[in-house]
């Protein structure tokens, strides 16, 4: 399975919170998954840490990369046909980064790992 992370399951899964469902911690974990986190959730948790709305135990541009590499997540980087993608979207809410999420998700045929019911809601596949 290709799954994409969103950002709050990436940050979960760092700190091996209790939020994280079991079959997401499994699906994870999986031998068989290729797993990638968009560039727009390092935008976001970057963002959010300027804002002083996140605070992390080093600063992203350490973190993000180190504990891709450590866990075996791909950078899934933003090209132009999914944020081209944006706009044939349903306007379920506002949030750019999680319409992006779901672009990418459809455009390269991932399956995002999430808990949001607002990202479930769109056309996209999604698992919990």
């Amino acid at each position: 399975m290709r799954l994409l992370l969103d950002t709050s399951t990436f940050l979960w899964l760092l700190g091996d919170s209790p939020e994280l469902s079991p079959r997401a911690v499994a699906l994870f974990k999986s031998a068989e998954a290729d797993v990638y986190l968009s560039v727009a959730s390092a935008w976001e948790i970057a963002v959010k840490v300027s804002l002083g709305k996140l605070i992390l135990p080093a600063p992203p541009e350490r973190l993000i990369p180190h504990e891709r590499a450590a866990r075996g997540i791909t950078s899934l980087a933003i090209d132009e046909e999914s944020a081209l993608h944006v706009s044939r979207l349903p306007p379920l809410h506002r949030d750019p980064f999680d319409r992006m999420l779901v672009s990418q998700a459809i455009v390269h045929g991932l399956t995002i790992l999430t808990p949001d019911q607002m990202i479930a809601r769109y056309p996209a596949r999604t698992v919990w």
